[in-house]
């Protein structure tokens, strides 16, 4: 088993789904955690409290991803608590599937741009200026990035820019051996859209084709497994890369 313990770690977006199910697992390896959120305060206190049980340091910050100051506060705020920042994972986004890029409105545009694109940009920024020298920066995208897919244009587009970001980012932090990647899931039973969704939503007649293992959905810990992964002294020589979680299917 990989340990973390004396680490400290800040999981954006962590009260509920992908973010928590990483920030929980990173709990049991022996980190500090510190659990943000935008508006899921009671959530964030219920993933908290699971983690103080497991023995594990952990503080809940309220910041909104897409408000540059608030990201600031995030990563200072998690520094005074727990002296540094080992671990930074760029999660917090929104998601909007199923609309025709025709269909797209100029408010759609800038809601899911203000939080996945222009938010993760200054996430990363802010998590490359606090985490320390052979830190580790992770991002979670999409794996709608890999394959071109009818309905997904904006959401596909959002979560784009910052894999490239990533990759210019991690040749720019490798004199500091800090490593940046990111993780693409597929869609994702309990996260996203998929949180409470009709059993019948087309996504999931798609992800259950031939070509991916199970004929399932991902889970939240299949993503967890790489965040221990890409947190862990096994990928100490791993950066600018981009590991899709998708049962060994294209998307």
């Amino acid at each position: 088993m990989n340990d973390l313990t004396g680490k400290t770690a800040v999981i954006t977006g962590s009260a509920r789904g992908i973010g928590r199910a990483i920030a929980l697992r990173y709990a049991h390896l022996g980190a500090n955690i510190v659990v943000n959120y935008a508006s899921s305060g009671k959530e964030a206190a219920a993933t908290v409290a699971e983690m103080e049980h497991l023995g594990a340091e952990a503080i809940a910050i309220q910041a909104d991803m897409s408000v540059v100051p608030d990201i600031q506060r995030l990563f200072t705020e998690a520094t005074e608590r727990f002296g540094q920042v080992d671990i930074a994972v760029a999660n917090a986004g929104v998601e909007l599937i199923g609309i025709d890029f025709l269909d797209i409105t100029e408010g759609q545009f800038d809601r899911l741009f203000a939080i996945n694109t222009r938010g993760t940009f200054f996430t990363l920024q802010a998590a490359a200026r606090h985490v320390v020298n052979g830190g580790r920066i992770i991002y979670v995208g999409s794996s709608t990035t890999t394959e071109p897919v009818r309905g997904e244009g904006l959401y596909g587009s959002s979560k784009t820019a910052p894999r490239y970001a990533v990759q210019v980012l991690a040749q720019e932090l490798a004199d500091r051996a800090v490593t940046v990647n990111t993780i693409l899931p597929t869609a994702i039973e309990g996260a996203g859209v998929f949180t409470e969704s009709d059993p019948n939503h087309p996504v999931r007649q798609f992800v259950n084709q031939p070509g991916r293992i199970g004929r399932r959905m991902g889970t939240v810990d299949d993503v967890a497994d790489a965040a221990e992964y890409l947190a862990s002294g096994l990928a100490a020589w791993v950066s600018g890369q981009s590991l899709l979680i998708s049962g060994g299917a294209l998307q």
